[in-house]
């Protein structure tokens, strides 16, 4: 049978969590994997729940949405109460702990991370969060290379935040 990776990044709308998932799945496309990534969110975008899923596999991807994933990323509280249901017990689970107040008890592999603060420290605001998280992901899962993130990376932020975004991307792996 194929290996298949289903993953959720959830968060609010502003919060990168979509732009997240195109660069996470552009890497692996570049790495010769099967890849989807899908997204949604909120009617009102900014600040309404945002959602980003990829999906990975060996073989074909029959079903464009995630049934259970292998791993949530929650870059807040609601995210981590509107998707943890869809995590599978052996799967890993990411937290962004400054905006989590609680973490379940949950069988999974937790990481609590502060990702939202750190980016405030380093660039005085939380712009930048979802490359952080997106380093933190890279080095927990070993799903894809740095050098591949930062390829796919560079192609899709704009030049003028292309450095602040690579120095996050390499924060949020330090962090772990």
């Amino acid at each position: 049978m194929a290996k298949k990776i289903e993953i959720i990044i959830g968060g609010s709308g502003g919060q990168g969590v979509v732009l997240a998932g195109q660069i996470l799945g552009r890497a692996l496309a570049y790495e010769g994997k099967n890849v989807l990534q899908t997204q949604s969110y909120g009617a009102e975008a900014r600040g309404s729940l945002a959602r980003s899923e990829v999906i990975i596999s060996d073989d074909k991807i029959g079903f464009p949405a995630v049934r259970k994933c292998d791993i949530l990323v929650a870059m807040n509280h609601e995210a981590l109460n509107a998707y943890l249901n869809q995590l599978k017990d052996d799967g890993i689970l990411i937290i962004d702990e400054t905006n989590v107040r609680e973490t379940p008890k949950t069988k999974v592999k937790v990481y609590k991370i502060p990702i939202t603060e750190t980016c405030r420290k380093m660039f005085g605001e939380a712009t930048y969060a979802n490359m952080m998280m997106l380093g933190a992901l890279t080095k927990i899962t070993k799903l894809v290379s740095s050098k591949t993130m930062e390829k796919a990376i560079r192609e899709v932020v704009p030049t003028k935040t292309l450095n602040a975004n690579l120095k996050a991307f390499e924060k949020g792996q330090e962090l772990i």
